[in-house]
């Protein structure tokens, strides 16, 4: 479900009735708490120039500010993603709460959990969406919220520590600021980006560093300042593009570009394909030279790739080939099989390799929730550990059950 209602305009307090309803149903609600919170804020106030509709659907996003290429670079994210958020933080009345990346309305639900003997803060980097936060929360009547004004890489250590520390965007690493600031019991939940690929990961503290509680699947607009992220993105030819976060993956374009223009060798694994974000998560981190692939409409619709590509897919790179993840329909395989498309004089090699991993997938980890997540801040160790990804300040590692 997209929208809540396609009947005409409604007032504001039954379209809020009606989200609530709805995110309670899709289990992105699912505790009493959220639900009366996401019932007492006028989510419309923080949004005056979008329609009732827009607001209170579900899965839409409200953009706030473009740079000058027309690119989103603050939004009021959707309903379904802020429950999930919050169910994933589990905010409790009195706690001190962070919220970096400040949209307004996000700053309210957390004022409503915390309640008066709480305290919550939000921080941007932008003065243009503090100054708009701030007119929002107090023409809603939340006062009480703090807003600051300053690069969300460094946190706001002034009201440290937090119980609870909400990131709501896009975050390539996790500094210092965040795992210092937190509460040793403390919780960070975090839209963590690795490769091209999103998760709200809730974090606990673990010693000097985190474990993973929960993750789910997440999009949010990219950090800014000195927290933005250190991605290669290559364009092999028009319409089609890698991009890859590792330092040590080989992007050679042309070679790359000439590779697709050999016959594809397909392989197929014999092993079901369903779950595709879970899929997706797994290969990003257990491929030995990932980069994520994309191409335009009309270069699929020409054959040169499969439409598994148009939305992003993991693929294996080496210096002069590339391979990614297909699908047909096989009932032997439950309704779908996966499959590798590999092209380059590295084909065979390559093909073999991801669909030694897609049977792996299908065979131990095929089910939600499987991987755990640590982040160990502080120098890398050499080797890098399997599915370790180097970050600025530390290592991100994920396991599978």
């Amino acid at each position: 479900m997209t929208s809540i209602d396609d009947s005409p305009v409604r007032d504001p307090d039954t379209l809020r009735a009606d989200m609530v309803r709805a995110l309670r149903d899709q289990d992105a609600i699912t505790s009493d708490s959220v639900a009366a919170a996401f019932a007492a804020v006028p989510r419309h106030k923080f949004a005056p120039e979008a329609s009732l509709e827009v607001v209170y659907d579900l899965h839409r996003i409200v953009p706030v500010k473009k740079d000058e290429s027309g690119l989103n670079v603050s939004v009021m994210s959707a309903a379904h993603l802020q429950g999930v958020m919050l169910e994933q933080a589990d905010i409790a009345p009195g706690m001190k709460v962070l919220e970096i990346g400040s949209g307004g309305v996000n700053a309210a639900y957390l004022q409503e959990l915390v309640g008066s003997d709480g305290e919550v803060t939000t921080v941007d980097i932008d003065r243009d969406i503090v100054d708009r936060a701030r007119l929002c929360l107090d023409e809603a009547g939340y006062w009480q919220v703090k807003t600051v004004l300053a690069d969300g890489e460094t946190g706001v250590p002034s009201g440290a520590p937090y119980d609870r520390i909400i990131v709501t965007a896009a975050a390539w690493d996790i500094p210092p600021s965040w795992i210092d600031g937190l509460t040793e019991k403390g919780r960070l939940v975090v839209p963590l980006t690795v490769c091209g690929t999103t998760r709200s990961i809730s974090f606990d503290r673990d010693g000097t560093g985190l474990l993973s509680h929960s993750y789910r699947l997440a999009h949010f607009v990219p950090m800014q300042g000195e927290g933005a992220a250190e991605e290669r993105k290559v364009m092999l030819r028009e319409g089609v593009v890698v991009q890859t976060d590792d330092v040590r993956v080989p992007l050679n374009a042309q070679a790359l570009n000439q590779a697709l223009d050999t016959p594809g060798l397909v392989n197929w694994s014999g092993a079901a394909w369903d779950l595709p974000d879970e899929l997706d998560l797994y290969l990003t981190l257990n491929l030995p030279r990932a980069v994520r692939l994309h191409a335009a409409k009309d270069v699929i619709e020409r054959g040169l790739v499969t439409p598994a590509v148009q939305f992003g897919v993991p693929a294996l790179v080496s210096e002069d080939s590339i391979a990614y993840r297909t699908r047909r329909e096989n009932e032997d395989t439950g309704g779908f099989e996966s499959g590798v498309i590999a092209h380059g004089p590295q084909a065979e090699h390559l093909a073999h390799q991801y669909a030694e991993l897609l049977r792996r997938w299908a065979q131990h980890h095929r089910r939600r929730g499987a991987a755990t997540f640590r982040y160990l801040p502080g120098p890398a160790p050499s080797p890098l550990p399997q599915g370790a990804v180097l970050r600025r300040h530390g290592i991100v590692t994920a396991s599978w059950a």
